[in-house]
């Protein structure tokens, strides 16, 4: 099996749990060149690999700073880890997630978050839990000072509104938004049932169809190369195309859903 290795604690805490349990495990470093110690860190987990009796590949992408950083490093380590690849993602994270798709407006796909799995094995693990693995083996972490990094609204969602939320309810709001998450994916899999059977691609079919299944099923058929569903806004831009109120509507991902002769199909920018 294939764990997505930053070198941090999340994902080195994951690697050392899989390798003790008895897993043929290999990883993949994606040094993305952001930072001047990066080819560095990079090397030191090479050395921390051999140690461990792990194979390690590394990839170096040069990718530049600027708008949607987040976005494009999360799609190059993606291509280079493989969809299947394990990842170090925590409760914590789901929380996060949770918060942030809220605020993006997504309906319960969105709030249902990452799904429990083979790629997401620690889901109900802490972050806390993650970082005592690595301390208590002894094992060097990488520290990227982008998880401190204001700019990016998760890191926000992290150190300054978690945080709060923990004060105004005096107590830990991580649990409950992971609770939010599971009955949201209970939602979203009967929904998903319900519109299985409706061509997202028909606006004849899709007016016919109750508002809700029909979203789903547009929801479902427009989510980007990450995975994430279109946002509220975008779903209404697209659902004007299918009530004939206009022709064609540009959604996330460089794409544009445009109406010919009834069908719905997705154009992407070259």
């Amino acid at each position: 099996m294939t764990i997505a290795w930053s070198g941090g604690p999340d994902s080195t805490g994951l690697l050392l749990l899989a390798r003790d349990a008895g897993l043929a495990v290999s990883a993949v470093h994606v040094d993305h060149g952001l930072r001047r110690s990066s080819a560095g860190e990079a090397e030191g987990l090479v050395e921390l690999a051999h140690e461990l009796g792990v194979a390690l590949r590394v990839v170096r992408i040069d990718l530049a700073d600027g708008p949607d950083l987040e976005q494009r490093a999360r799609r190059s380590r993606r291509t280079a880890t493989g969809p299947q690849a394990m990842t170090g993602h925590t409760m914590d994270d789901q929380a996060e997630t949770v918060l942030l798709n809220l605020l993006r407006g997504s309906g319960s796909d969105g709030l249902a978050a990452m799904r429990p799995g083979p790629t997401h094995p620690v889901l109900s693990l802490r972050r806390t839990e993650l970082h005592r693995v690595c301390a208590d083996a002894g094992v060097p972490v990488v520290e990227d000072p982008s998880n401190d990094d204001p700019r990016f609204r998760r890191n926000r969602i992290r150190h300054e509104v978690l945080p709060l939320l923990g004060e105004i309810t005096d107590g830990d709001p991580v649990p409950g938004l992971a609770r939010v998450a599971h009955h949201q994916r209970q939602v979203v899999d009967h929904l998903f049932a319900e519109a299985s059977g409706l061509d997202p691609t028909d606006a004849a079919a899709l007016r016919a169809a109750p508002d809700l299944l029909a979203a789903v099923a547009l929801r479902s058929w427009l989510r980007d190369d990450d995975g994430h569903p279109p946002s509220a806004a975008e779903l209404a831009r697209v659902r004007a195309v299918v009530d004939l109120e206009t022709r064609a509507a540009q959604i996330s991902g460089g794409r544009r859903i445009a109406r010919t002769g009834g069908r719905l199909r997705v154009e992407r920018d070259r």
